[in-house]
């Protein structure tokens, strides 16, 4: 059997480090053209992205409604995307074990740019980087809240019901 040429070892490190399996969902790496693609997307259904870490204790409360609410709707309808701001030194000692541990199985994107200044106007101009935060976003129907702070379940549900 001959190896594998260069060409593909180098397709196969970029897969692995762009995209990490973890229980079941993917995780992205985020830089601020990721985010600019994924907050200027063009897909006619509603984005749930609920910006949280795993240091931040009313982040961690209400993870379970994010899990709980999304198996409640469409996937081709909604789509929810937890992004990390953990520390980009953290991601395989801290965030993975907790995904795995907490069977989170939304998709997870790590925002590795810790310049925040440098991209969270592009969320919302009012959003200071307190998490969490959570916007709700649909391009199509021009809709889009910016909700700052946790949200409970009836919360959530009402907010995306709104959009829907």
């Amino acid at each position: 059997m001959r190896a594998p040429g260069p060409y593909i070892i180098m397709l196969l490190l970029i897969s692995l480090v762009s995209i990490t399996k973890v229980t079941g969902q993917k995780i992205e790496y985020f830089k601020v053209p990721e985010l600019t693609k994924l907050l200027n997307n063009k897909d006619n259904k509603l984005l749930v992205v609920n910006f949280w870490a795993t240091w931040c204790q009313p982040c961690i409360v209400e993870l379970p409604n994010f899990e709980k609410v999304a198996k409640s709707y469409d996937a081709s309808k909604v789509r929810f995307i937890l992004v990390s701001l953990d520390f980009p030194s953290e991601i395989n000692k801290r965030l993975l074990p907790f995904l795995k541990k907490n069977k989170i199985t939304l998709d997870v994107a790590v925002m590795t740019d810790v310049d925040y200044n440098s991209w969270i106007d592009l969320v919302d101009p009012r959003w200071q980087g307190e998490i969490p935060a959570t916007l709700f976003l649909n391009n199509v129907s021009n809709k889009r809240y910016f909700h700052m702070g946790k949200v409970d379940e009836p919360g959530l549900k009402k907010y995306i019901n709104a959009f829907l």
